[in-house]
């Protein structure tokens, strides 16, 4: 189906699920266009992220941030056209930023977590990926947290994903030797492309040997956003004093109990305490919100001056989110994972 000018799609939680959500957990509901009132604007959706955090705001578990109720429209950000106006600072035509609307057609906005864009300075979408959450992500994660220095060895997995691919690079500008890892051969060639000292494929049966022979001096930052068999084979490689900015466990997020095999607390905090790691979990907007213009300023640059690679993989339709989301959290995205929702202009 696609957009319409007077209906209003929306995908709402109809409920959490148990281990990866499908589509029966969602519910695609039409409405009518929802109206505006003195300092609101009207906002179509034209791009909707899909994200690994997503996941967590369907379950009802303890966490940093409430989940989405069952029967309220997922959330999520989206890059919009500006349809009609009753704010001052925003016109019909603007291209905006916003983290408020979600995986709907469209949306009434205050103004507020709502960014202007600029189309002469790059795709719109970008804002969803390397120029906006997740390069926001990688950039004070590794820089503020993983503290790259010249000569370290920096170790990021799930890296052709949005987070770990803009890590790999700018480890690189740093002068880090950088050993990327990612799921499949068709991965690990693209991280070659990317100028990676090392690339490796975690499936491979010797992947820990694998990354052992990779990092031969020991690990000095090690980029955690995925957790699982990749954490197991980086930790008795990481060097004293080691750095471990996390930002996710992608690998967990579908667990509906505790791994198998043996209890591996008393060997964490032993090998935390013996190598005096650092270890430091964060949420960008929360924890670095006034460091945005940092971020943007530098990352907008490395991207102008083409030291920085992208790479975005677009669906097609507001129907394809649920099965999106559900193949990211698998790891079959490639690049970072937006739903084109209607066209830059709708007539």
């Amino acid at each position: 189906m696609t957009q319409s000018l007077s209906e209003n799609r929306q995908w709402t939680l109809a409920s959490r699920p148990a281990g990866a959500p499908g589509k029966e957990n969602f519910r695609l509901q039409t409405g009518a266009l929802p109206e505006i009132e003195e300092g609101q604007l009207l906002l179509r959706t034209v791009y909707l992220s899909l994200d690994p955090y997503m996941r967590g705001r369907m379950s009802d578990a303890e966490s940093y941030a409430e989940p989405v109720a069952i029967g309220d429209v997922m959330l999520g950000g989206t890059v919009n056209r500006v349809v009609s106006s009753r704010h001052p600072d925003y016109q019909t035509g603007d291209w905006v930023l916003s983290y408020t609307v979600g995986w709907q057609d469209y949306g009434v906005s205050d103004g507020s977590m709502l960014f202007k864009l600029d189309p002469a300075h790059g795709p719109v979408s970008h804002a969803l990926g390397v120029l906006g959450m997740p390069g926001f992500t990688a950039y004070m994660g590794l820089m503020d947290i993983g503290q790259p220095k010249a000569g370290e060895t920096l170790v990021v997995a799930a890296a052709t994903g949005p987070v770990g691919a803009t890590v790999a690079q700018i480890g690189k500008l740093q002068g880090c030797r950088v050993v990327a890892i990612a799921g499949g051969e068709q991965k690990r060639r693209h991280l070659e492309s990317l100028g990676v000292d090392v690339a490796l494929d975690h499936r491979a049966e010797d992947f820990a040997a694998q990354l052992s022979a990779a990092c031969p001096k020991g690990i000095d930052v090690y980029y955690e956003n995925v957790g699982g068999a990749i954490f197991d084979a980086v930790l008795p490689l990481l060097n004293t004093r080691a750095r471990i900015p996390l930002c996710g466990l992608v690998a967990h997020y579908n667990d509906s109990e505790l791994p198998a095999g043996p209890d591996r607390l008393s060997l964490l905090t032993s090998t935390i305490l013996a190598k005096r790691l650092t270890v430091r979990g964060f949420i960008i907007f929360d924890d670095y919100a006034d460091r945005y213009t940092e971020f943007a300023e530098q990352m907008g640059r490395w991207v102008t001056e083409g030291k920085i690679d992208y790479l975005e993989q677009v669906i097609d339709g507001l129907e394809s989110a649920p099965e999106g989301l559900r193949g990211l959290l698998e790891g079959e995205n490639f690049g970072k994972l937006v739903v084109r929702v209607g066209p830059d202009v709708l007539v």
